[in-house]
């Protein structure tokens, strides 16, 4: 891999602006996800092959049958989790690390969990280890969550979910919120899930989006 990937150059930061303004233009306005975007080298978590196009607002193939969301998608999931900083937040499905790093610029600290085992060995190479040191990898089940680490203010899951894994709502704290695609099928609604003091959940209801299935258990 050459080190010309690891350039951010005018260029690049250009055609940042461009994406941050499609983004608004399709309804993003949470200033501060818009920034973080902004603020990251998207062409960073792809292949040096797609590094004219990476800012294109399109999911890519990065290996092992995953793909990195659209910028859309990313914004639009972190728009609904209404992030603070110093936020817990659990994602399911580490991919390219690039949703964990949207979050971690925006000061929250990502507990992320990839079941892919090639993937999450790229992990330990990853390009801003020492920018972000407020994301924590793990390999294993999304569908089991990270128990220890919990409870957690937000989680994301960056997968279809079949359904609402039960395990992630016990890890969520009172008045925390999660962001899950669910269903079967070619498409999935983006539910926001609010868990009240009482134990039990909100549900809200949002756009429809196309992702990569959620499959419980570790490969490799």
């Amino acid at each position: 891999m050459s080190m010309r990937k690891f350039e951010d150059t005018y260029q690049h930061k250009g055609l940042r602006k461009q994406l941050v303004q499609q983004l608004r233009e399709k309804g993003i306005t949470d200033e501060n996800v818009l920034e973080a975007i902004n603020n990251l080298p998207r062409h960073f978590f792809l292949d040096s092959a797609f590094d004219k196009i990476a800012y294109e607002d399109r999911a890519f193939p990065i290996g092992e049958g995953q793909t990195i969301s659209q910028p859309y998608t990313v914004a639009y999931q972190t728009q609904l989790l209404q992030i603070k900083k110093g936020d817990k937040v659990l994602e399911i499905g580490t991919g390219s690390v690039y949703q964990a790093s949207v979050l971690a610029q925006m000061g929250a600290w990502v507990y992320t969990i990839e079941r892919q085992k090639k993937l999450y060995e790229k992990h330990k190479s990853f390009v801003f280890k020492t920018k972000y040191p407020n994301i924590k990898f793990f390999y294993g089940d999304g569908f089991e969550g990270l128990p220890t680490y919990g409870p957690f203010d937000k989680i994301i899951i960056t997968a279809a979910a079949p359904f609402i894994p039960p395990k992630l709502i016990e890890q969520l704290k009172i008045n925390g919120m999660m962001v899950i695609p669910v269903d079967e099928g070619n498409a999935q609604r983006m539910l926001r899930i609010t868990k009240l003091p009482d134990g039990t959940i909100k549900e809200e209801s949002f756009e429809q989006f196309s992702f990569v299935p959620m499959l419980a258990g570790k490969n490799g």
